[in-house]
């Protein structure tokens, strides 16, 4: 056996320590995951300070500082591979693993190997507070995702609406169920379900969800009930109706702006200056 066959088993039996482990991170290099893990954050040489990194917010455009920290924390994330520089090497943004590592801290316990695979969040459904993959919703895709002008391809107030008509669909039962409800009514205790034994809470569901759909227009309303209901990608959508590649996400905005004004969400709060006299006392 010659020397470098001796040496390739030997780097091969002991454990290697070339890289960081996500575990070992120093406190600082953790803390520097964290900002780079915010929307549009990265961290940059600063031009100021001597072996100091300076993180901004905000992309290309008006940025905002987010804290300095110590080059060697940016090097010690790079070695374990949770960022990545440009290959300018004038830019540190945060990789795919230092986003695993973030969900997994975020979600301690047995939920931790999930949430590095998952982006799960925690929403209302029903007054209950339940853990669902955002990953799987378009419109939380949707709302995330920033264009080119740094804005989301959604804003908060069209997010609402649509989570709100499909937490009424869901209401209404008018989507697909995973298994047996036993709290549907039956009619003698077998058969199909009795349209007129509808709960009245679900009766109120169908009415809203009708007026919604009325409101944004029988030219959107189908892709709503696609988009919100059933969940489905704006490609898939794109396919099954034939359109041109990205015109969905067009389309998509426009109903969801309808769906926003009907249900009276803004994403300012406005109103007058001085609210109007209503008593006068001697």
């Amino acid at each position: 056996m010659n020397k470098l066959a001796r040496n390739r088993r030997a780097e091969t039996a002991r454990p290697k320590r070339d890289r960081a482990e996500p575990a070992d991170l120093p406190p600082e290099a953790g803390r520097l995951l964290a900002r780079l893990g915010e929307a549009g954050a990265y961290a940059r040489p600063d031009p100021l300070v001597e072996d100091a990194l300076l993180v901004r917010r905000g992309g290309d455009g008006i940025s905002v500082g987010s804290g300095r920290f110590a080059v060697a924390s940016g090097r010690a994330l790079a070695a374990a591979d949770l960022a990545e520089w440009d290959p300018a090497g004038t830019r540190l943004t945060i990789s795919a693993a230092g986003r695993a590592r973030l969900r997994r801290q975020a979600m301690p316990g047995d939920r931790a190997f999930a949430a590095q695979h998952q982006d799960l969040t925690v929403v209302a459904e029903g007054g209950e507070p339940i853990l669902r993959n955002a990953s799987e919703n378009p419109l939380a895709w949707m709302v995330r995702r920033r264009g080119r002008d740094g804005a989301p391809l959604i804003d908060a107030a069209a997010f609402e609406a649509g989570e709100r008509l499909r937490r009424d669909m869901n209401a209404a039962a008018l989507l697909p169920r995973m298994g047996s409800d036993p709290s549907a009514p039956r009619v003698d205790g077998g058969g199909p379900r009795d349209p007129a034994a509808a709960a009245d809470h679900v009766i109120a569901a169908r009415q809203r969800v009708r007026g919604a759909l009325d409101a944004v227009g029988s030219d959107l309303s189908g892709l709503l009930i696609d988009l919100c209901g059933f969940l489905k990608g704006l490609e898939r959508i794109e396919v099954e109706r034939r359109w041109p590649a990205r015109s969905a996400k067009v389309v998509a905005r426009i109903a969801l702006g309808r769906l926003a004004e009907h249900y009276g969400l803004e994403r300012e709060a406005t109103g007058p200056e001085h609210a109007r006299l209503r008593l006068w006392q001697a």
